[in-house]
């Protein structure tokens, strides 16, 4: 079955590479340092994947590091 590709990539701050594997878990957050006052609950993401594999599709965060921006792409079946 084809596939589509979705990226978004941005140049915010980046994430380090130890947090990669982590950024799609439940609370989980890359700046400690945040509160759900100033940014977030840490659940976006993890709704995202799961929405994601809900369609059959996969998602992945690259990001080259602190300072560098962030990708994020996610396929989906096109048909």
């Amino acid at each position: 079955m084809p596939l589509v590709q979705i990226e978004v990539q941005d140049n915010g701050s980046g994430i380090p590479a130890e947090a990669l594997p982590l950024v799609f878990e439940r609370f989980y957050r890359v700046d400690r340092s945040r509160t759900r006052t100033s940014g977030g609950s840490g659940i976006g993401l993890t709704i995202t994947r799961h929405l994601v594999w809900a369609m059959g599709g996969d998602i992945q965060a690259v990001s080259v590091g602190l300072g560098k921006g962030s990708t994020f792409r996610f396929t989906l079946p096109a048909g």
